[in-house]
C-alpha cells in the first residue's frame, strides 16, 4: 500500500482540501511553493505511462478538478502549475498517479 493510499484510507493525516468519488488533493509535506497540493486519484493509477484508454475518465476528471483546487487554495486568479512526475529521473517518489499543483509566488520556467 503507497502513501497516497494510505491517505485516501485515512491511515496517514493530511491536510486534505478537496474530495469528490474519484479525487482527492492535500497539501505537500515538503512544499516547494507557499501553495503546494497534491491531487491524486483514490484508484490508483502507478504513473502516467501506465495509464491506459481505461483511465481516460479519471484523468479527464484530474485534470478538471485542479482549478477547483487551485480556487480553494486561492491561487486560481494570480496563476498555478501542474506538474506530473513520471519515473525516478523526472522526481517522481510516490507510485501513485499524481498531480502537483503550485502557486502562490512567481514561478520560473525552467525550475530548479
Amino acid at each position: 500500500m503507497t502513501l497516497f493510499e494510505r491517505i485516501i484510507a485515512r491511515q496517514i493525516p493530511a491536510d486534505i482540501v478537496y474530495e469528490d468519488e474519484h479525487v482527492i488533493a492535500f497539501r505537500d509535506i515538503k512544499p516547494q511553493a507557499p501553495v503546494h497540493v497534491v491531487l491524486i486519484p483514490k484508484n490508483p493509477i502507478p504513473r502516467i505511462a501506465e495509464s491506459t484508454a481505461a483511465d481516460a475518465a479519471v484523468l479527464g476528471h484530474l485534470l478538471a478538478t485542479a482549478p477547483e483546487v487551485a480556487r480553494r487554495c486561492g491561487v486560481a486568479d494570480t496563476g498555478f502549475r501542474l506538474v506530473i512526475n513520471n519515473g525516478r529521473d523526472a522526481g517522481e517518489t510516490v507510485p501513485h498517479l499524481h498531480c502537483h499543483i503550485l502557486g502562490g509566488r512567481p514561478l520560473s520556467w525552467p525550475p530548479g
